[in-house]
């Protein structure tokens, strides 16, 4: 068990909310506004996750927060007494019995998918397969190369998707011509860190964690799936030129090029980031008398 004296943990829990708000303001600012975005919505709007979320900081477990009883966090669920008095800490055993089924399934999902090798074939064409073959598209943003172009591009390639959440928006004209049919079931049998939304739901795996997983990590897994997100936009058919988005050509040697490069830096980032989160969510003695 750590202990943070209240100095220690008062100042991170300020730096944490300081880059939590720093990252979500454009957002915000959007929203109250009334604008939609093609891109960064899709964080708040998949995932569900309002942007307060990300600023509640959390130690992680086996970490005590001296002073902590007397602040609003000894209101919050999964905080107990910690050995010192007035102090508190994660209820991590209570967290995993409760949520049982969803810390097993985040672990499962965070360990398969790192003990996997990359794959940085598919380009990105997941984004080129849900418009295929129809004249009416997701976004209302306009086609790059059009419907008969854009139609080209994806009869030019084999599709090699992964992720059953992106092959499932896939056209009725595109799922056979995956490599390989993908069910809900075999899920956690096909994910690969090379793929751009494994990365993604690097993030949603450290909110299922919730108290868990320290805050630091929390908004490192935010930042990835903004990064991840950005390139899995870029090299999407649309044209979002008056969003700011240069595109990654992908239908272009170039392009491929480019998109590949970028994966494997995303690729990189979130193997590390896996580990940090297996390793601060699954090192408490508890996890084995729990699980």
């Amino acid at each position: 068990m750590i202990t943070l004296t209240r100095d220690a943990w008062h100042a991170r829990e300020a730096a944490h909310i300081e880059r939590a708000r720093e990252l979500t303001r454009e957002h915000r600012a959007r929203r109250q506004r009334g604008e939609k975005h093609p891109v960064w919505d899709f964080l708040f709007t998949y995932y569900g996750y309002r942007p307060s979320l990300l600023e509640r900081w959390h130690p992680g477990a086996s970490v005590e927060l001296a002073g902590a009883a007397d602040d609003a966090r000894g209101s919050w669920r999964w905080y107990v007494t910690g050995s010192a008095s007035g102090s508190l800490t994660v209820d991590d055993a209570a967290f995993r019995r409760e949520k049982r089924q969803i810390v097993r399934l985040a672990e499962i999902m965070l360990r398969r998918t790192a003990e996997r090798p990359g794959q940085f074939d598919c380009f990105g064409l997941h984004e080129w397969a849900m418009v295929y073959r129809q004249s009416e598209h997701r976004h209302p943003q306009p086609l790059r190369l059009g419907t008969s172009g854009t139609d080209a591009v994806v009869d030019a390639h084999e599709l090699r998707c992964t992720h059953f959440d992106a092959f499932r928006f896939f056209t009725a004209e595109a799922v056979p011509r995956n490599r390989e049919p993908l069910q809900r079931e075999d899920q956690a049998e096909r994910e690969q860190p090379g793929c751009l939304h494994a990365g993604m739901d690097v993030y949603k795996w450290a909110v299922k964690l919730g108290p868990l997983v320290p805050g630091e990590l929390l908004l490192d897994a935010f930042e990835l799936a903004s990064d991840a997100r950005l390139l899995d936009m870029a090299a999407a058919p649309y044209d979002l030129s008056d969003f700011g988005v240069d595109p990654v050509r992908i239908e272009t040697a170039e392009g491929k090029a480019e998109y590949v490069r970028r994966q494997r830096a995303l690729a990189e980032r979130s193997g590390r980031l896996r580990e940090e989160i297996l390793d601060a969510s699954f090192r408490a003695p508890s996890v084995a008398a729990v699980l």
